[in-house]
């Protein structure tokens, strides 16, 4: 087995050791379709999903349960060719309360440009923790698996179960995590071109709309327990994942300086991407 092979069999084993499935592939027992006027249809039985935007409306779906930890998997292909400005969604949200939020947003681009994957959290209303990373793939010519592993150490965000950032409970250092409330998982397709694409200067193509994002074999599996940290090759994978690929990093602007000091502590201080930019939000 590879050094690749044994760190991804080690992250995997991470993620999903304290952990319990409690739902599998079945969008009609699992999600209802919340917006888009019969723009999102269940498919295959239950088994899959997919979501069309046109000019005039998106659509979205969400979990029928809330959840306080949880793992959650879906197979997911995108838009293909010209893109820009629609954004697809996977994501957490308390919806009421004091807000919590984990995103996962798919930023498309113009036909040949790459996709960037946006992950952001919010704790008890305070977001700001912004990263994002340029997929070293063309997520619209096949399915590929994303994840969010939600527990009260952390959360990992992961793309094709290799984990891509990491993002830990520092609640004892009086930093907000999200961990005393329940979140939907969340999912969506809609026009953001006033900021998704080189920062809303490239609006949305309607001349081939509608447009459509699948999904398919969505998990979600509850969190049952005993805590346990990555290891050193996680650790080593998602440093190199972050330097390679991540084009933007809420820490290089100088917010949340206390979270950010003890992360890139604990990572060792990863290695800085010179080529980086600024959140396409900013």
């Amino acid at each position: 087995m590879s050094i690749y092979s044994s760190s991804l069999l080690l992250l995997f084993s991470v993620s999903i050791c304290c952990f319990v499935v409690t739902s599998k592939g079945d969008f009609s027992t699992d999600t209802k379709i919340t917006w888009g006027d019969g723009r999102a249809k269940i498919t295959e039985g239950g088994k899959a999903l997919t979501l069309s935007i046109d000019k005039k409306l998106g659509s979205g779906f969400q979990s029928k349960k809330d959840y306080l930890f949880a793992r959650f998997d879906v197979e997911m292909k995108l838009i293909p060719g010209n893109a820009a400005g629609l954004v697809t969604t996977f994501y957490l949200s308390s919806l009421e309360g004091s807000h919590d939020e984990v995103d996962m947003e798919f930023l498309g681009n113009v036909t040949g440009e790459p996709y960037t994957l946006h992950t952001n959290i919010y704790a008890q209303g305070e977001g700001h923790r912004e990263r994002g990373f340029h997929l070293w793939f063309d997520p619209s010519a096949k399915f590929h698996q994303y994840s969010i592993v939600w527990n009260p150490e952390r959360i990992i965000f992961m793309v094709d179960n290799k984990a891509v950032r990491v993002h830990e409970n520092l609640a004892n250092l009086g930093v907000p995590f999200p961990a005393k409330q329940p979140m939907w998982l969340i999912a969506s397709l809609w026009n953001g071109d006033q900021w998704a694409t080189q920062k809303g200067r490239i609006k949305a193509n309607w001349t081939d709309a509608p447009y459509t994002a699948h999904y398919r074999n969505l998990v979600i599996t509850k969190y049952a327990g005993n805590n346990q940290a990555l290891t050193n090759l996680d650790e080593k994978n998602i440093r190199s994942v972050q330097d390679k690929f991540m084009i933007y990093d809420y820490c290089d602007y100088g917010v949340h300086p206390l979270e950010c000091e003890k992360q890139n502590s604990q990572a060792n201080e990863k290695p800085k991407n010179s080529n980086r930019g600024s959140d396409p939000k900013n």
